[in-house]
């Protein structure tokens, strides 16, 4: 069921994989369902919903940015999406995976080189992992980490000069962005577009920021700053 909602949501998307990166999709999404079982890596687990919601949703980064040869930071991971999925269907691509809860990350530089999947897993906060890798990456992008005008602080300051912030929204992601002039300005970017994606009948939005200026060397702030007063 995994492989049949994917085949048949790529194309709406207007992508095409090999059939060796598919069959890698549906083990890694297979992978991560059984260990869930023993781990709280996510809430979906129905087999269609999974290859829609986790794979299809992660691959629409690909449809706003060409990753081939350059490299991605994915902040707050989670169980590995975005990163994951664009590290399997672009291998061309150099993606990091960041996050702060050592368990998760711990079963992903497990399972990553047992499917032959290549990414970097890094255990660390956003706000404190970027003192050594402050512009550094053509793109940033997360999913369901935090509203956007804290997401743009955590993620922003990764990003170099020309690069671009990649934030994964749901419906909510216009509203979200009214809310951001400041933080834009604040932190260097330019609005660029958003392109949305009617997955399973819910809009799905992919917001580009283009990273114009360096961000100010006071942000990211501590977390507990960023979330009591949002730029």
């Amino acid at each position: 069921m995994v492989r049949k909602a994917l085949d048949e949501g790529l194309p709406l998307l207007g992508l095409d994989l090999p059939e060796e990166r598919r069959q890698t999709l549906c083990a890694f999404a297979e992978a991560m369902v059984k260990q869930n079982e023993v781990m709280n890596l996510t809430a979906i687990t129905e087999p269609s919903q999974v290859a829609k919601l986790h794979l299809l949703d992660s691959l629409t980064v690909l449809c706003t940015a060409e990753l081939t040869g350059k490299t991605l930071i994915d902040v707050g991971c989670g169980a590995g999406f975005p990163g994951v999925p664009l590290a399997i269907a672009c291998p061309g691509a150099k993606i990091t995976l960041l996050d702060s809860l050592g368990k998760r990350m711990k079963w992903l530089e497990e399972i990553l080189p047992r499917l032959g999947i290549e990414a970097e897993c890094v255990t660390a906060r956003a706000e404190e992992a970027v003192a050594s890798r402050r512009e550094t990456y053509d793109f940033a992008t997360s999913r369901a980490v935090a509203r956007l005008n804290i997401l743009l602080e955590l993620t922003a300051p990764y990003v170099k000069v020309g690069g671009a912030v990649l934030a994964m929204k749901g419906a909510a992601a216009r509203e979200e962005l009214s809310e951001c002039a400041g933080a834009i300005k604040k932190l260097g970017l330019k609005l660029e577009q958003v392109k949305e994606f009617p997955i399973d009948s819910t809009s799905h939005a992919v917001i580009v920021l283009r990273k114009i200026s360096s961000t100010p060397s006071q942000y990211p702030r501590r977390y507990s700053k960023i979330k009591q007063s949002p730029l």
